[in-house]
């Protein structure tokens, strides 16, 4: 059994989860202490086995926990907030109890992924996931690179060492104009939700972030036209603006721009 746990506040957990945590004979837990935490913060005496269940031992774990499950214990697998399996430990567990034949449910309740797109006041009717977005610069801005055309709404989490730098590669890949907002400490004591464009954003986190963020980037407009862009930057150049001065102009003054680097290559082979 599956169950989403409070992202901050103690009060958001489900009657059921509350039900669970006394109930169930073995808890999976991504840190023993914080599930023991919560317990007491909901009033509840855990009377089963807890064991841990985070990335690093959730091969060797897993037999285990699927072994008292067919020997007819209930078990609740809960990781430090949120959703389980939701880029926290859990998958390997669920596709092997699948696997056995064994039944696989879920209690609902807080995901920091919905409640960051609900607040966010981007569009909501079709979104996507990304996780968490790469560590390494060049990895992170090939990965931006394929969000250039994605029309959908996308949520994603980052590092808050982290979250500066990804800014600044999302305004060069994606514009700066495109707008965004990230989430910190949702419903937590110190929770904040900022909003506005790449480079908005880029600057106010030059100053350091911190807590649990999630990022909601605005879809992508409809592209305009290359060619158009190309003309104008070539008209810019011949009148004696450089080439990349004359990308970059051009893209913030214009609404579903390519990305920088596209523009940049396509007025190069436009001038060979």
């Amino acid at each position: 059994m599956l169950a989403a746990t409070p992202l901050g506040q103690p009060g958001d957990a489900s009657p059921r989860l509350i039900a669970a945590l006394g109930g169930a004979e073995m808890i999976a837990a991504e840190d023993t202490r914080r599930v023991r935490k919560l317990a007491r913060a909901l009033g509840v005496q855990i009377g089963g086995k807890v064991v841990s269940l985070f990335d690093q031992n959730e091969p060797a774990r897993v037999p285990t926990v699927v072994a008292a499950i067919e020997a007819g214990a209930t078990v609740l697998l809960v990781s430090d907030a949120g959703m389980p399996v939701i880029s926290d430990p859990g998958h390997r567990l669920v596709v092997a109890c699948i696997d056995a034949g064994l039944a696989v449910t879920c209690l609902p309740g807080p995901s920091a992924v919905t409640t960051a797109l609900a607040v966010s006041g981007l569009p909501s009717d079709k979104f996507c996931f990304e996780g968490f977005a790469p560590r390494r610069q060049a990895a992170r801005k090939a990965w931006l690179g394929t969000l250039a055309g994605e029309r959908r709404t996308c949520v994603f989490f980052e590092s808050p060492r982290r979250l500066s730098a990804c800014l600044r590669d999302a305004a060069e890949q994606l514009g700066p104009s495109r707008r965004a907002v990230v989430c910190r400490e949702l419903t937590k004591a110190h929770e904040e939700v900022v909003r506005g464009s790449l480079a908005e954003l880029a600057a106010w986190a030059t100053a350091g972030v911190l807590g649990e963020i999630t990022v909601v980037l605005e879809g992508a407009h409809p592209c305009a036209d290359l060619s158009a862009l190309v003309a104008q930057v070539n008209a810019r150049v011949d009148a004696g603006m450089g080439i990349k001065n004359a990308c970059a102009q051009v893209i913030a003054e214009t609404p579903g721009a390519p990305s920088r680097r596209d523009l940049y290559e396509a007025v190069l082979r436009s001038r060979r």
